[in-house]
């Protein structure tokens, strides 16, 4: 049975994903991705014309996951501290859920890949950044935050709080949650 139009890529980047998920954290080679697929680099390479492709790819789906999750809860969520305390579950859930992601979201995955990883990876925290200070405005102009509020400060605070998180989930093996006290923790941020 022929396979549908971009099945085989997407396979290749649920692999990878995978193999990101073990907790060694070693150097993903394509000999190694393509022995876990059963098939030749060559065929890896049909789809992808280089690894840094392949992280990309994956960055790819973080990006259109998280940002689309965002744009949902600024749509709906009228309280900007609530926007915030939301869109912090979010990451941390995201990573909880996909913790191969997480190796890429701290830059873990991509040492010793192509710089414009990680500046891809720098650029999407900016953007999560961007988008606090946003709904920390909402906030204070909507009266749920005092008006002397460094949003900028406290939208910088709660980004390295995330990365933290994420970072202390990848470096325990992926055995400390990041949801873990993240409740209590997003409101003392908020």
């Amino acid at each position: 049975m022929p396979r549908k139009p971009g099945e085989r890529r997407h396979q290749i980047l649920q692999v990878l994903a995978g193999m990101l998920e073990d907790p060694a954290g070693e150097k993903i080679t394509t000999a190694a991705l393509a022995a876990k697929l059963e098939v030749s680099e060559a065929a890896l390479y049909r789809h992808f014309a280089s690894k840094a492709q392949m992280y990309e790819g994956l960055i790819e789906f973080i990006e259109q996951t998280l940002f689309g999750l965002v744009n949902k809860v600024t749509a709906e969520e009228t309280s900007g501290v609530r926007q915030v305390h939301s869109i912090v579950s979010l990451l941390l859930g995201f990573a909880s859920k996909n913790p191969g992601m997480t190796r890429v979201l701290i830059g873990d995955a991509l040492v010793n890949e192509n710089p414009r990883l990680q500046a891809r990876i720098n650029q999407l925290q900016d953007r999560i950044e961007a988008q606090l200070r946003q709904s920390l405005r909402f906030a204070v102009t909507g009266g749920e935050l005092p008006e002397s509020t460094d949003v900028a400060a406290r939208a910088n605070l709660i980004v390295a709080y995330v990365a933290g998180r994420w970072h202390q989930y990848a470096k325990s093996g992926f055995k400390r949650s990041p949801l873990e006290m993240a409740e209590a923790q997003a409101a003392m941020l908020a």
